[in-house]
């Protein structure tokens, strides 16, 4: 879907608005993004309206964030955040607001926002509001505070990983006083809770300049606040100074945890990763490390799997200085006559069946001869076959 029709699709919703006697405008970042001609994936409207004014105008509304200000008004099928102007007042968990007061007034809306880039609105007209000069420093490419980058980094700490995130999305750098609260205030990261980090450190790693927003992450020292980060300085330098752009996001978390970590698993879980995530990681570093040892033998390729095996072999070979070839990788692993255990002709049932002994360890042992054969040439995968060999081997 094109910027124009997201921004006409949400227009008549700030038309009836206009129309009931209310103020509304786009803001936040689809007005930024459309100013840099990025993809806009959703509209945010600001009213000012609060949000049982706004329930009397539409019929369809549902209370997604209430509290706060915000009703989703559902409008030809699609679902519009529609925010009442607000200002907020201390905040004790350096995270959110402890109470919300309903204003009047965009400026005062736009003045709480966290970066200048960020706190420019549009009218239905397409003109600009911009009372912070956002427009001036997205041309400078600078990410620079709303006021104060003290006060608004005390308000809610999460923005300091937010200014490396856009960092690393958009390119830009840090302006001086923005970079310097961040230093001075990072500790404060220490109140945020691990999920939030870790969402915007995901974001920050699929940005096309991750390289620029790991060297934010390190001068500014907000690592040392980050699941075991903090005495990683030099590895985390030698992770910012890889060709990271040939790695996907999830290629440059293996390449983290191999370098930052002796124990990723624990790392990760510091991380609060969920486990399918944790295990394909350890996975993949450790299929990284047996092939920095052997090179990638086909065994390896069966034992990895094919998702583990194309992420290490690419972080390998980053890690080494060299090309990945993904493709190489992709095509040895489809030629395999076997690629799981599942395509093994014969069970561990069947073995039990075949021979006289007692089940034990012996029969994951006897399997995994029998892979190695099959994987090598060695056995056609064959029920009789394997039995035969087996047999022939004293594994039954």
């Amino acid at each position: 879907m094109s910027n124009d029709l997201f921004f006409q699709q949400a227009l008549p919703v700030i038309e009836r608005l206009e129309k009931a006697g209310f103020e509304a405008y786009f803001v936040g970042g689809a007005v930024r993004d459309l100013f840099l001609n990025r993809p806009v994936h959703d509209v945010d409207i600001a009213t000012s309206a609060v949000p049982s004014e706004v329930k009397q105008v539409f019929s369809h509304t549902v209370d997604v964030g209430i509290d706060h200000g915000t009703v989703l008004v559902l409008q030809n099928g699609t679902g519009f955040e529609v925010t009442t102007f607000r200002t907020e007042s201390s905040y004790s968990d350096f995270r959110r607001p402890d109470r919300v007061e309903f204003v009047r007034s965009l400026y005062e809306d736009l003045k709480r926002r966290d970066f200048t880039m960020n706190a420019m609105a549009m009218n239905k007209a397409g003109e600009w509001i911009d009372p912070f000069h956002g427009r001036t420093d997205i041309q400078k490419r600078l990410i620079r505070t709303v006021g104060s980058a003290g006060e608004r980094f005390s308000e809610d700490a999460l923005r300091m990983m937010r200014a490396a995130r856009f960092a690393s999305q958009l390119c830009f750098s840090l302006d001086a006083e923005t970079k310097l609260a961040m230093a001075n205030h990072a500790p404060l990261l220490g109140h945020i809770a691990v999920e939030r980090k870790l969402n915007e450190m995901d974001k920050l790693v699929g940005g096309p300049d991750r390289k620029r927003a790991l060297s934010v992450l390190i001068e500014t020292g907000l690592y040392r606040f980050l699941p075991g980060l903090d005495g990683q300085e030099k590895a985390l330098a030698g992770l910012a100074k890889l060709p990271l752009e040939k790695l996907s996001a999830g290629q440059v978390w293996i390449a983290a945890a191999y370098l930052c970590s002796h124990d990723p698993a624990s790392f990760l879980t510091g991380w609060r990763m969920p486990q399918k995530r944790i295990k394909h990681i350890v996975q993949s570093i450790r299929t990284l490390k047996q092939l920095q040892a052997d090179g990638a033998s086909d065994w390896l390729l069966f034992q990895s799997g094919i998702d583990a095996a194309v992420d290490a072999s690419a972080a390998a070979a980053v890690l080494a200085g060299k090309e990945a070839d993904p493709q190489e990788i992709i095509r040895r692993f489809k030629a395999l006559p076997i690629k799981s255990r599942q395509d093994l002709a014969v069970t561990g049932k069947e073995l039990l069946q075949w021979s006289s002994r007692p089940r034990g360890v012996w029969i994951k042992e006897a399997l995994e001869q029998t892979e190695k054969a099959v994987i090598a040439g060695k056995l056609q995968n064959e029920r009789m076959e394997i039995e035969r060999w087996l047999r022939a081997c004293n594994l039954l």
